[in-house]
C-alpha cells in the first residue's frame, strides 16, 4: 500500500486508485473539504513536494483557474488518485480554517 508523508501528520498508508481526500479523512488528517469532491470549492487543497499520483484533469484545472491560483505544486485532494508513494502539505484543514467540512466525498 502507498505511504502518504503529510507534513505535520506524519506517515500514512492509502489503497492505490484511492481518492487522496479520502485518504487523508480516514487517516485522522482533517482536511477542510466542501463541496463533497466535485472539484467546485479548492478547499482540499494540498502541495504535493514529490511522488506518484494522477495527472491533473480539465476539470481540476478549470477550478484553479476559477478561484484565480496558479501553482504547478498544488492540487485538489479529491481530484487526486494515489498511484504510489507522495510527500504532501496540506494546505487547508479543519484547525487552520476555523471552517467545517462539507458532505464527504464520493468514493
Amino acid at each position: 500500500m502507498p505511504k502518504i508523508t503529510v507534513l505535520g501528520y506524519g506517515t500514512i498508508e492509502v489503497e492505490k486508485g484511492r481518492k487522496l481526500v479520502l485518504g487523508l479523512i480516514d487517516n485522522g488528517v482533517n482536511i477542510l473539504h466542501q463541496c463533497g469532491g466535485k472539484a467546485k470549492c479548492t478547499t482540499c487543497r494540498v502541495e504535493i513536494l514529490g511522488g506518484d499520483f494522477s495527472e491533473i484533469s480539465p476539470t481540476e484545472r478549470n477550478a484553479f483557474v476559477k478561484k484565480g491560483i496558479f501553482d504547478d505544486n498544488l492540487r485538489l485532494s479529491c481530484q487526486v488518485l494515489v498511484k504510489g508513494d507522495l510527500e504532501i502539505i496540506p494546505i487547508m484543514t479543519l484547525e487552520n480554517s476555523g471552517m467545517e467540512s462539507g458532505p464527504r466525498p464520493d468514493e
